[in-house]
């Protein structure tokens, strides 16, 4: 069976610049910033397992992140040696997963708020910070089980971006939101699961790019602070009246703090 390929959107040329994007989305979010980076770099966005035009997830087995690092694995090697990272919640979990799987290769990670929330549970059992997430999967879940689709996205899109998000989100995002949704126990389980610690995020010795939202959800914040206590080449940057979505809800405001991160690692 030939091994599946993800769909790659590319820009610009010279070191190489790999862009992740969060659950629910693709790789269009990253359009602002293929513009923003291709004038300096090679700039490659690819769609993630059953997201926008990349084929779904091919097993019956649960995925697990290191499921996701593999698939976009010929992405990586185009991005040549040494390349950098950038990725949104899910995105950003890969991302990291990633960078433990080249020493070497990565040069830099720029995080938002990665969705790692194993590291909760491993620091402190249930009731925890995940707690918020995991009653959403699971809500969305049961939408799903009953033929509701767009009912399982309201879930998943009003725990990210507060009530009535998903009631004023534009009819023409619902749709492929809402298809996307479908896979909302994949993501969960991939994230509740993940067996890295963070022992071996305490070996991860790159310059990193920690973004936050200052008015996210208890989750990404609990991670961050895990993370964030971690990593031992962390600069942590929040951003005042921003949530988990600021890198698509404030596109410009977080793009720009990336590309200066990225061009501060050009000139190191």
């Amino acid at each position: 069976m030939p091994r599946p390929m993800p769909f790659v959107r590319e820009a610009g040329a010279g070191p190489g610049v790999v862009c992740l994007h969060s659950n629910a989305s693709n790789s269009s979010q990253w359009r602002g910033l293929l513009d923003i980076l291709s004038p300096d770099y090679r700039v490659l966005a690819p769609d993630s397992y059953g997201a926008g035009k990349s084929p779904d997830w091919p097993s019956d087995r649960r995925i697990s992140l290191q499921d996701e690092v593999e698939f976009v694995e010929p992405v990586l090697a185009a991005a040549g040696t040494p390349f950098s990272l950038v990725g949104h919640s899910y995105g950003a979990a890969i991302a990291l997963i990633a960078a433990l799987a080249h020493p070497g290769r990565v040069q830099a990670l720029a995080l938002y708020e990665p969705t790692l929330f194993s590291l909760i549970e491993r620091d402190s059992p249930a009731p925890n910070a995940a707690d918020g997430i995991r009653r959403a999967v699971n809500a969305s879940s049961l939408a799903l089980d009953e033929g509701d689709p767009a009912e399982a996205a309201k879930h998943f899109i009003d725990y990210w971006m507060g009530p009535s998000s998903w009631d004023n989100t534009p009819d023409a995002r619902k749709a492929p939101i809402a298809a996307s949704i479908v896979n909302v126990r994949r993501w969960g389980h991939a994230l509740l699961t993940e067996p890295a610690t963070l022992e071996v995020f305490r070996t991860l010795d790159i310059p990193v790019l920690y973004m936050v939202g200052k008015d996210s959800r208890p989750s990404a914040l609990e991670v961050a602070r895990l993370l964030t206590g971690a990593l031992p080449r962390v600069a942590v940057v929040e951003f005042d009246g921003l949530g988990h979505m600021g890198p698509i809800t404030h596109a410009p405001q977080v793009n720009g703090v990336i590309a200066d991160f990225l061009a501060s690692q050009s000139a190191a």
